[in-house]
């Protein structure tokens, strides 16, 4: 296979400005993504350039997005980590890379920080590891809720048989194709009414402003990367209070995405304000904090609160038009944001709990954690344990980088684990195959202490970008 050959002229010719972005790009493209073709090559860069922001949390392409981020002027005085850390909690530490861990540390000894957890579908991110869970005074580190703000689960329990995915196939397949837009910067023609649209924090924070058109344009779209919407079918084990489901096997819908480019502008705007305001040595800069009690940091709770519920509308607008589709209305759905901080007691203090990729478990909370697109997800009910800080997994985690993943894993070997599995792939690239991620029930293993188990969701028509 022919090796990538990108040179500064094509890179200038989509748009990248001159400068230190065109060389590491191109020592990026030519290292992690040798064989990948040039036109496909392309195709990721105009995608990074278009909407940056998606991309920092990408284990080799973020190097590019940083680069194409407008970067804080460095006026104030460095402020130093804590020498003692506080201590956290790790949950399946055996399968948890050191970057992570390493991360970890880091945020541990914030003058700010009260108490932290990491869970065994942990990977390293930007700042906050992906799968951390940090608790703050009366402060709020826009990268510990991720640039992906409200990235949240949706399941929908439908009254009819899973064998509808075997029997119906070929109609499923048609109704996720018809109802569904994925993809960094698409948006529909014509903007779907809803109230999320009209609240009035869009008119007074000047940032929300100039984003209200395109999120109205973009709800009831998603994402791309890790972002899916697919049919299933979900076991029920018994009937309980949280969830009144007779036992038994249903057809489902199971849909994975977050706040689009609204959550991605947000995120991005105010972590340039929190980095300006709140300097850090540069192996912690990007866990830099806005203070509650600024106006800053309570336009940023503000803006992530509307974010988390825009991206709560999206998934319900995806659910709505495909359960119309089918006919059906829904028994139960089951729902949880995994990028977002809550307001939070612990040891009976008022905390702000950031969740980075981790799913709130409190005690009789119900939420979904999916495995990848041939393992199987779970609905959970948490335990509300406090050594996680009432937190759970997102999912499996990665196993390997994006980049690794299109090194290592063959398009015939993703084939074959999806005809292994019964599942049929629309979209998607190899760097989502299933070989990339941790194996899902070595990460329930080591957090039983923190869920229980409700019910199994196995996927088998599932919708990605692509």
């Amino acid at each position: 296979m022919a090796k990538l050959n990108l040179s500064g002229k094509d890179l200038r010719n989509i748009g990248y400005p001159e400068g230190k972005v065109i060389g590491i790009t191109m020592q990026v493209m030519h290292k992690s993504h040798k064989h990948t073709s040039f036109e496909n090559a392309l195709e990721i860069l105009k995608k990074i350039l278009s909407e940056p922001a998606e991309y920092l949390e990408d284990p080799v392409l973020a190097k590019i997005a940083y680069e194409l981020i407008e970067k804080p002027k460095e006026a104030n005085d460095e402020i130093p980590l804590l020498v003692q850390k506080k201590e956290y909690n790790i949950f399946g530490a055996g399968n948890i890379e050191e970057g992570a861990i390493n991360q970890m540390e880091i945020a541990s000894r914030l003058p700010v920080t009260v108490a932290g957890a990491l869970l065994p579908d942990a990977h390293q991110g930007y700042g906050l590891p992906i799968g951390g869970v940090l608790a703050t005074e009366n402060s709020i580190i826009p990268y510990g809720v991720g640039v992906d703000i409200g990235c949240r689960m949706c399941l929908s329990i439908f009254p009819t048989s899973p064998d509808k995915t075997v029997h119906d196939k070929r109609s499923l397949y048609k109704i996720l194709l018809d109802n569904t837009l994925f993809g960094a910067g698409r948006e529909f023609k014509v903007a779907e009414e809803n109230e999320i649209i009209d609240r009035k924090i869009f008119d007074e924070i000047e940032l929300l402003k100039g984003l209200k058109q395109k999120a109205s344009k973009q709800l009831g779209s998603s994402g791309s990367g890790n972002h899916f919407v697919e049919f299933g079918e979900v076991e029920i084990y018994e009937t309980t209070e949280e969830l009144n489901i007779p036992a038994g096997k249903y057809l489902a819908l199971l849909s994975h995405s977050g706040s689009r480019g609204l959550g991605a502008n947000v995120a991005n705007h105010y972590t340039k304000i929190a980095m300006e305001k709140c300097r850090l040595p540069q192996e912690a800069k990007h866990l830099a904090w806005l203070s509650l009690d600024s106006a800053e940091g309570m336009e940023y709770w503000l803006a992530m609160n509307l974010s988390g519920d825009y991206a709560s509308a999206c998934h319900h607008s995806i659910h709505k038009k495909i359960a119309s589709a089918l006919a059906l209305e829904p028994l139960a759905i089951v729902e949880n944001h995994h990028n977002f901080a809550w307001k939070e007691k612990w040891n009976g203090n008022d905390v702000i709990v950031h969740r980075k990729g981790a799913t709130p478990a409190g005690k009789g909370v119900l939420g979904i954690i999916p495995g990848s697109m041939t393992a199987p997800g779970f609905i959970v009910r948490g335990k509300g344990e406090e050594a996680s800080l009432n937190s759970a997994s997102h999912g499996a985690g990665r196993a390997m980088s994006r980049g690794q993943a299109f090194r290592t894993i063959t398009r015939k070997d993703m084939k074959n684990m999806l005809e292994a599995n019964g599942v049929t792939l629309i979209g998607g690239d190899i760097d989502e195959a299933p070989q990339s991620y941790k194996d899902i029930h070595e990460v329930m293993k080591a957090q039983k202490n923190l869920v229980d188990v409700l019910g199994t969701f196995y996927p088998r028509i599932v919708k990605m970008d692509g």
